[in-house]
């Protein structure tokens, strides 16, 4: 069962009171264009009037941001359809991050043009995720164009009892072994400068906006890739690899 609580929002709170109560709530704003960390004393009603927005609208969709999702612990990824799991990969961890990853980007920019001063270590943090997010997006479109139509045409030719299914292996057969050692080795590597740099993402607690916000975004995406990288690394490639050994043996 997944589980879904409501939080409401009040149009006449401040932008910054908003942000500062559920970091999520910036998605939005950044989506609008709307300056959350600069301190603006505007209210979600004020600003939307400002910006021509529909304030019943942006309330909605913040209100959807910070809606708390929970799914079970019991979920048994290991005994999914491949054609599912590879789906529910792209779906859920795919997409994103290709919509996380330049939010981010954004928002170490304004961090560091507010308070690089008083955190040295900015342009370094941003030069780390920047080749993070460099590394990890032709990452993602290799294992969508190859490395997943593959394992799904293996793992098809296989549950069929396909004649060609050892062939397809030999003549198909893509590099699943250097995915996981060496695409997941570098993310690895990345996360632990990130976690380095900022203490693993500790915040004190008079924190400006635009730290609290990027520091629990770059904890979220964090989060998002080890389990990305769980799915793949612990439960998928590995079946993939023995379904591959499996074809060659039995060709």
């Amino acid at each position: 069962m997944v589980i879904a609580s409501e939080k409401r929002i009040d149009k006449d709170l401040f932008v910054s009171e908003i942000v500062n109560n559920d970091y999520r709530t910036a998605e939005i704003f950044h989506k609008y264009g709307i300056d959350f960390y600069q301190g603006d004393n505007w209210s979600l009603e004020r600003v939307c009037e400002i910006k021509g927005l529909e304030v019943l609208q942006v309330r909605k969709e913040l209100e959807e941001s910070i809606r708390t999702i929970c799914l079970p612990n019991t979920l048994k990824f290991d005994e999914w359809n491949i054609d599912f799991l590879t789906d529910y990969i792209v779906s859920i961890h795919h997409q994103y991050l290709r919509k996380a990853l330049p939010e981010v980007k954004d928002y170490l920019v304004n961090f560091m043009h507010a308070q690089q001063n008083e955190f040295s270590y900015l342009p370094e943090l941003f030069n780390v995720f920047s080749e993070l997010s460099s590394d990890i997006l032709p990452h993602l479109q290799q294992e969508e164009l190859i490395i997943f139509p593959y394992i799904r045409q293996i793992f098809h030719a296989h549950h069929s009892k396909e004649s060609y299914a050892g062939l397809l292996v030999r003549t198909l057969r893509k590099p699943i072994e250097n995915v996981l050692r060496d695409e997941h080795e570098s993310v690895n590597r990345f996360l632990r400068q990130m976690r380095k740099l900022t203490n693993s993402y500790s915040v004190v607690e008079d924190a400006s906006i635009i730290h609290k916000v990027t520091f629990l975004k770059l904890l979220e995406i964090d989060n998002d890739l080890i389990h990305h990288m769980h799915l793949e690394n612990d439960i998928l490639f590995p079946r993939a690899m023995a379904l591959e050994k499996e074809l060659l043996e039995n060709d």
